[in-house]
């Protein structure tokens, strides 16, 4: 195939998608080399366009990535990172940004099918206890042992109540 600017043998091909149409450029690596650093007018409006749009996702990602869970301190950018929550507060905390997901990965954001018919604990008992624990642990360092074993011995109670018999 030849370029289409010249008669040398073409060795980029470029494909843009303008709305229905496909329009397809078979350059030389010259002519190419022209066509990506001066742009065609079109090109360089959506270019630009294109970098705009990037570096605002940028911004709303670094700002998202800022973003912590006020029960266990996971930050959104440990969850991109690691691909798991901290508490299931988490799932409120991160809702706007989680939903696209669980939908894409599920097809839904409701469950259906089976449930454990014992053992069964809302969202806000977990976060209970992960706010106890870290009250305790907090009683730990300020070296207040007697509030710590109190909120200890309520973890426990509250852990042998979730458990199946």
């Amino acid at each position: 195939m030849k370029c289409q600017r010249c008669e040398k043998p073409a060795t980029i091909h470029v494909t843009e998608i303008t709305g229905p149409e496909l329009d397809e450029l078979h350059l030389c690596e010259d002519c190419g080399k022209l066509y990506l650093s001066q742009g065609e007018p079109t090109t360089e409006a959506t270019a630009l366009a294109h970098q705009f749009k990037l570096a605002e996702d940028s911004e709303e990602l670094a700002a998202l990535d800022q973003q912590v869970c006020d029960i266990c301190g996971t930050s959104f950018y440990e969850f991109r990172h690691s691909g798991r929550l901290g508490c299931p507060h988490d799932y409120v905390c991160f809702e706007a940004e989680l939903e696209p997901l669980i939908v894409n990965v599920h097809a839904a954001t409701e469950h259906v099918g089976k449930r454990p018919k014992r053992g069964v604990n809302s969202s806000e008992q977990q976060v209970h206890l992960v706010r106890m624990r870290q009250d305790m642990k907090a009683a730990i360092d300020r070296e207040d042992y007697e509030t710590a074993s109190a909120l200890r011995d309520q973890i426990q109670k509250l852990e042998q109540q979730r458990k199946p018999s």
